[in-house]
């Protein structure tokens, strides 16, 4: 009993769930009682047919169907309809398609009209007892006594195994200081000179002519330095606020307040630089 269930459990079961069954059907009618009679289903809907765009079409279509055209062939797939029968005398034999061999000939070594020398005879001996004056020894003496000592090629090591290179190669030998352009300067470098002379020269007559009709006014040194430490004093004054500012940026002005800092600061070092880079400057009445 305890294991298995008996007959009328499973039927209490099976009814319990056809009443379950039976119920949810009739909350499903009842919703869809209240779906249909909405207020929004009072009018009359007029069901408007669904407008389909034009279907593509290549452009490259006519001329895709022409090359297609082209390249086909008749029968290219699956061969002719009718073929005509091969003749039947002309039927295969044996031995039809093997390749068909020259004729034989004798074979003629290349070099068979140049013969060799004879093989010498018993009686043959060869020419011997024959003697030189020459000494040798006092003939290599006078060679090496005579001739220049090879000199060695220099190397040097640099790691303890002993490994060695050419010092030639490795740059420790003074090879450009012996040059006959060494210490000299370069064409290129004497053009470019004259060039920027030229350009300097056009520039300060140009300058020249501005200061004579009055359009341009020279700042003396005096103005010049004050203007240079009246820039740097508001770079520092910027940059004392700039130090004082929250560390932690978490909301919008403060951001922008930093950012606006960052950027005055930025404009005002180049102006700095500006201004100690040229030693004269020059000021436009219309500025």
């Amino acid at each position: 009993r305890g294991r298995f269930r008996s007959k009328q459990w499973y039927q209490r079961r099976v009814r319990e769930f056809q009443t379950f069954q039976h119920y949810f059907k009739q909350i499903n009618l009842s919703v869809r009682k209240m779906v249909e009679e909405s207020i929004y289903n009072l009018l009359p809907t007029v069901a408007h047919p669904e407008s389909k765009n034009d279907r593509y079409v290549s452009v490259f279509h006519e001329s895709v169907k022409d090359e297609l055209k082209q390249k086909k062939s008749i029968s290219k797939t699956m061969g002719p309809a009718k073929v005509s029968p091969n003749d039947p005398k002309t039927f295969a034999k044996k031995r039809g398609k093997e390749p068909v061999l020259p004729e034989r000939t004798q074979f003629v070594r290349p070099n068979a009209d140049q013969k060799k020398p004879p093989v010498p005879k018993i009686d043959e001996k060869p020419v011997m007892g024959l003697k030189s004056n020459k000494n040798f020894i006092n003939t290599n003496a006078v060679e090496n006594i005579m001739s220049v000592a090879k000199k060695p090629q220099p190397k040097y090591v640099d790691t303890p195994g002993g490994t060695t290179n050419n010092v030639e190669d490795s740059g420790l030998v003074p090879k450009f200081v012996k040059k006959d352009n060494y210490g000299k300067v370069p064409k290129y470098l004497e053009t470019r000179k004259q060039q920027m002379e030229e350009h300097q020269r056009s520039y300060d007559e140009y300058i020249q002519q501005r200061l004579e009709r009055g359009a341009l006014n020279q700042i003396s040194a005096a103005e010049r330095q004050n203007i240079l430490d009246g820039l740097k004093k508001n770079w520092e004054e910027l940059h004392l606020q700039y130090q004082g500012l929250s560390v932690v940026t978490d909301t919008a002005p403060k951001k922008a307040r930093k950012e606006r800092m960052e950027a005055e600061m930025r404009q005002l070092e180049k102006d700095i630089e500006t201004v100690e880079k040229h030693k004269i400057i020059y000021v436009t009445d219309n500025f």
